[in-house]
């Protein structure tokens, strides 16, 4: 009787210490016997669509080729202003003057001394020749045993002196024509000219003031021909290529359609973003365009 005791209960220990394998091997078939996810059906995409599927446009900016600002180039002051901001102007055409009053003393001082000097030149130039005669004459003369050795060396010393002479002035000539060609530079600096054709965008100085080397003067822009640039995946390579014509329109007027061409493709792919730069320009008149609106270019043609 104790022995069937002691048999049920080791019977009921050894049940309860395998019911967590038990439930460990049963979750572990479950997981095993779990259906794989069914297969996408054939013609399926699972990225959506592309960019050649859908076609897409770029858009930025429109730009000039010249376009900058017109700096000062000396240290002055304004004492002129000859052109507003919306002044047209052609390459060359005086802006603003500053005051160049001790810079024309100057100058007139270094072509004074510059004329000096050519004079000076030429009376040495004309002794040079005259003691060079000497000399001739002198050689001829000992050669027909008329006159001493030391007569001769003397007529040689006095020649070759004056010549040395000559090259010193000429010399001074020198110096004093760049000398005169710096201050001429100097003074042109005063005068501020537009560098090409176009607008004067914005001024940024006033009359009667004081400026300093590298202050900004004027804005100056050219009208045309208008362009833009813009970056493309590096899979554009061949498909996007010069002389290409585009669409093109603007949110400010959007009843009317231009055309650009494509007048540049980088011919490197930037390798920190896998792009190539493009740079359209519009062709025909601009109208109503100008440089700073946005614009937008259609590249649904490139597919």
């Amino acid at each position: 009787m104790q022995s069937r005791k002691t048999r049920g209960l080791a019977l009921i220990l050894l049940g309860t210490a395998l019911l967590p394998w038990l439930a460990c091997s049963q979750k572990s078939a479950e997981v095993i016997a779990a259906p794989s996810p069914a297969p996408a059906p054939s013609g399926g995409s699972a990225t959506g669509p592309t960019a050649s599927d859908i076609g897409f446009a770029v858009s930025g900016p429109l730009i000039v080729e010249h376009q900058l600002d017109v700096l000062a180039q000396r240290e002055g002051v304004v004492t002129e202003l000859r052109l507003e901001a919306g002044a047209h102007v052609q390459a060359g055409d005086l802006l603003a003057q500053l005051d160049d009053r001790q810079l024309a003393a100057d100058l007139e001082a270094a072509r004074a001394k510059t004329h000096s000097t050519e004079a000076d030149l030429k009376v040495w130039q004309s002794e040079a020749r005259v003691l060079q005669s000497d000399y001739d004459r002198a050689q001829k003369m000992w050669d027909a045993q008329l006159i001493t050795r030391e007569q001769l060396d003397h007529a040689k010393f006095k020649a070759e002196a004056d010549a040395y002479d000559v090259q010193r002035v000429e010399q001074l000539l020198v110096n004093a024509k760049q000398t005169q060609r710096s201050l001429e530079l100097e003074l042109d600096k005063t005068q501020i000219r537009a560098p090409f054709s176009g607008v004067v965008a914005r001024r940024y100085v006033r009359q009667g003031q004081q400026v300093a080397k590298g202050d900004r003067l004027f804005w100056v822009t050219a009208e045309g021909p208008l362009q833009m640039r813009f970056t493309l995946p590096e899979k554009f390579i061949g498909r996007i290529q010069k002389g290409q014509e585009l669409p093109m329109m603007t949110p400010d007027l959007p009843d009317q359609k231009y055309k650009v061409r494509v007048v540049e493709v980088s011919p490197v792919v930037d390798p920190a973003s896998s792009t190539i730069e493009v740079t359209v320009e519009l062709e025909g008149k601009p109208g109503s365009l100008r440089a700073g609106m946005d614009a937008s270019v259609s590249l649904q043609n490139l597919r």
